[in-house]
């Protein structure tokens, strides 16, 4: 059954967002032809993990399988990104894309491999390209354990279905943190029209990167701090975290310019705050699902650019609204940013869109 986001989103708490359509579900599954599945690992408190796919109809090597035009950008690159040079290289995707915790890439990379050996269309293929990222969540969890198995990436990638989206403390985001709160995983999407043609963009993110929340422009910090020092020996600092921002349309872009529009949405994330600090893998992926369509000319563009910076932005913020205050290993907490301050922003804004209102109304030049 489809999953239902049972908090409210961003837009549902009136947080000020960039103007813009969304797809029926606000989600990456509003792109037709992509479907999302998640399995969640727990064990509370030790293990906090788990697995998100992202599958589109058909996916597979060529001649059997659809491949599909795709871009990469990483930001920065500490990361584990299996598969990032052959699809860098040809500009194609042939996989589900599965995300996953740092440690369990490469068990998650092999059991991808294996459901597509044994899918019958592929019987001959000799050659696979898995599409595998992650964020380290071992602040939370057990990372050490590796506590994703194989069953449970088969899971994910058979369970994906269209529809709502879960987001927050589920699949690949059970156990991140960012921005200095609990996070996880998040959703958004838009419509976008070029050349008099109506195209969906969708994007999904696994936010586990460090800086300083800001919504709408202002700053919003954790009241006291989640840990002592004594707390947090052995663990990654803020900013050793990573974000994956995967993206996908049914616009027909060519690799090239997929690959712009991936670095669009990891420029976004400087909307809410991100430090991109050393420690941090910030990879942007993107892919179209119509294929068999001639690219329209960059000059068109600037819709799904501008797009792919709000989503980031809102992908960040839903996973963070829809995240839950979480007991980790060790005792570590990661608190989920609290409904009061959430509302606080939003009255911040609805203040500061009001005043602008105002200045517009008033004679003169407009004043500074």
């Amino acid at each position: 059954m489809p999953d239902k986001p049972n908090r409210p989103r961003a837009r549902d708490l009136g947080l000020p967002l960039p103007p813009g359509e969304p797809g029926p579900d606000n989600a990456l599954t509003d792109v037709p032809g992509v479907a999302v599945g998640h399995t969640t690992v727990t064990d509370p408190p030790r293990v906090h993990s788990g697995v998100t796919a992202i599958v589109p109809d058909g996916i597979g090597p060529a001649p059997a399988g659809v491949t599909l035009p795709a871009g990469l950008f990483a930001g920065n690159g500490y990361g584990k990104l299996v598969g990032a040079t052959q699809l860098t290289e040809l500009g194609q995707l042939e996989s589900p894309i599965v995300l996953t915790s740092t440690l369990s890439v490469f068990r998650a990379a092999d059991a991808v491999v294996s459901w597509l050996l044994e899918r019958p269309e592929f019987a001959g293929v000799e050659s696979f390209s898995p599409v595998v990222g992650e964020c380290n969540d071992g602040h939370l969890s057990d990372i050490r354990a590796r506590p994703v198995t194989a069953a449970h990436v088969r899971e994910a990638i058979d369970g994906a279905h269209a529809g709502p989206v879960a987001e927050g403390c589920v699949g690949a985001g059970t156990g991140t943190r960012a921005l200095g709160f609990k996070a996880g995983v998040g959703t958004a999407s838009r419509r976008v029209e070029l050349a008099g043609e109506r195209f969906t963009l969708g994007l999904l993110v696994q936010a586990n990167h460090g800086g300083t929340l800001r919504v709408g422009g202002m700053a919003v910090r954790p009241s006291e701090p989640a840990e002592s020092p004594a707390a947090d020996s052995g663990s990654p600092p803020p900013d050793n975290g990573s974000c994956m921002l995967v993206l996908a349309t049914d616009a027909p872009l060519d690799a090239r310019q997929l690959g712009r529009l991936a670095r669009r949405a990891v420029f976004g994330l400087a909307r809410t705050g991100a430090a991109y600090g050393n420690g941090s893998g910030d990879y942007g992926l993107a892919f179209s699902t119509r294929h068999e369509a001639p690219a329209p000319p960059d000059r068109l563009l600037d819709p799904l650019f501008e797009a792919a910076l709000d989503l980031a932005e809102e992908g960040v913020l839903n996973a963070l609204c829809a995240a839950v205050t979480t007991l980790g290993r060790e005792g570590r907490t990661a608190e989920a940013v609290s409904p009061e301050t959430w509302a606080d922003r939003a009255r911040r804004a609805a203040r500061a869109e009001d005043r602008d209102r105002l200045a517009e109304r008033r004679p003169g030049d407009g004043g500074t």
